[in-house]
Order: C-alpha cells, then structure tokens, then sequence
C-alpha cells in the first residue's frame, strides 16, 4: 500500500486481474475433463489455465502496442498466482522460487510450442498439445483433434478492444466426436 502510494497504481493490473480471473474460469469447465479426456489434476488444471492465458496473450498481441502493458501486467499475475498457489499447497519459501521459476519456463515453451503449432498445421498443433496438455493422459480419439479445433477457434476470434478493459469472452468448450 505504501509503495503504491509512492509510486503509483499499475492501471494495467487491475485490467489483468479481471482477463485472469476470465482464464481460470474457463479452465475451470468440467467440460474439458468429462468430455475432452484431460486430467483433472494439478497438471491438468495448470495446462488449462496455459493454454487460455495463450489465447489471451495472443489477442492482445493482436492490438498492438497499446496492450503491452496489459500483456506484461497479465503475465505477472499468472507469475504472483502460481506463487500464491504453490504457497498455499505447503511449499516451503526456499522452493517456491524454484520452482515458479520452472512453471513459468515451461510456460514460455508452451506459447512458443502453441504459436509455432499454429504456423505450422495441425499436425504440429495436435503434436504440441498431446505433449502438454495430455502430457499425463492417453486421450481417446478425437480428443486432442477437438482441442487443435478449440484452440484454433479461439485465437481466430477477431479482435476485441475490450481485452484491454478486462473483458474476454471464450467459447463453449469443444465436444469431440459432435
């Protein structure tokens, strides 16, 4: 509180607190684990919340410069969020950071996997998500293929100035084999 008095609020923080809290309900759809065979478990959870912090990421990098800041602010609080978690689990203060750390590197490889599997087609994309988001699982068929479409889905949705209110919209979780 002190230091934001002497130093100012972040306005982008309450912006990313509010895309964040949009992200973790999301993922938090039992359609993702009943339906689309993705553990619902810590790892599975966390891939969840990956994968949609992607697709927020993504739009806001299709605003432009003005969402940067809102993009780093969103980063952060994933960052504070998986620290706060992690704390809560019962990891102690010595490897908490540590392990932050590794969280927050896989996360970085997983945007770049997502981004690159975009570019690519679906065999990369599909490659990409059987290897984290179904990294603790063996999907049934048509599982991993109604993700890609998810996934596609969502980061083609046009872009949304509203993003940089904290206003995200997401669509219904996919239903494979419908």
């Amino acid at each position: 509180m002190v230091l934001e008095s002497l130093f100012g609020r972040d306005p982008g923080a309450e912006v990313a607190a509010a895309l964040y809290e949009a992200v973790v309900a999301q993922a938090r759809q039992p359609a993702f684990y009943l339906h689309c065979g993705l553990p619902d478990s810590l790892d599975g959870r966390f891939e969840m919340i990956a994968l949609h912090s992607f697709v927020v990421l993504r739009r806001l990098r299709a605003l432009g410069p003005e969402a940067e800041a809102v993009a780093q602010s969103f980063v952060d609080t994933l960052v504070l969020d998986l620290d706060r978690s992690l704390r809560e689990m019962g990891v102690g203060d010595l490897g908490v950071g540590k392990r932050v750390q590794r969280m927050a590197a896989g996360f970085h490889g997983r945007i770049t996997a997502y981004d690159q599997g975009l570019a690519a087609g679906s065999e990369e994309l599909e490659a990409a998500l059987r290897r984290n988001v179904f990294g603790t699982t063996s999907p049934e068929p048509g599982q991993v293929s109604a993700m890609a479409a998810y996934l596609r889905r969502e980061v083609a949705a046009a872009p949304d100035p509203g993003l940089l209110a904290g206003k995200v919209g997401f669509g219904p979780p996919p239903e494979p084999g419908a």
